[in-house]
């Protein structure tokens, strides 16, 4: 199993990519995400980046092809490490946990995770023509799914797409910024649902 982008069409980088072009790659990337966590997504331009990376504004577009393909990128390699965490990491979220410890440091990671890149999340969303279909979306599901098999859970297809809505980007970054709820509330929280739900099995 490897990890999926958070498009099918939006690739983690060419398979034979040179090095030089991997490394201006990612000095691109580097200062497209300085530019998102000083001014906000809403700062990510072309014109902006090219300037902060010191490029022309002809490098960023070959690279990424529009604004809309570099946000995608920035997301697909965040979603791709998160990925890699659950999927080949250490436990309690990587394998060798229990599926409840598992299930519970999937939510709680998350929730950090799409408070961390909750604007780039929207501005997919935004893209995407169904989002329920996006890879990522339906490998955090299938996921979930596999957890709460291994544990004996009803219906487990169902129940985690019922878990799935409870870590809905939107509405998580509004809880947190509208509401004022904390990220250790929403936390607790999951981790009290999936507790609850395990103890019902």
């Amino acid at each position: 199993m490897s990890s999926i982008p958070i498009q099918p069409d939006v690739p983690l980088g060419p398979p034979h990519e040179r090095s030089d072009a991997a490394r201006n790659r990612e000095r691109l990337l580097c200062a497209a995400r300085e530019l998102v966590d000083e001014f906000g997504v809403e700062a990510l331009t072309m014109d902006a980046l090219a300037c902060k990376a010191q490029v022309g504004k002809g490098t960023v577009f070959r690279r990424f092809g529009s604004r809309a393909g570099l946000m995608m990128t920035l997301l697909s390699d965040s979603e791709s490490e998160f990925q890699r965490g659950f999927m080949f990491g250490p436990p309690p979220l990587g394998p060798g946990g229990t599926p409840s410890e598992r299930l519970m440091a999937f939510g709680e990671g998350r929730i950090y995770f799409i408070l961390e890149n909750g604007e780039l999340l929207k501005a997919a969303a935004t893209n995407a023509r169904n989002r329920f279909d996006v890879p990522a979306t339906v490998l955090a599901h299938r996921h979930i799914e596999v957890l709460l098999r291994e544990a004996d859970i009803a219906d487990p297809w169902v129940m985690a797409m019922s878990l799935l809505s409870a870590l809905d980007p939107e509405r998580i970054v509004n809880d947190v910024r509208v509401h004022g709820i904390s990220p250790k509330r929403l936390t607790e929280s999951w981790r009290e649902l999936v507790a609850r739900l395990m103890r019902s099995s």
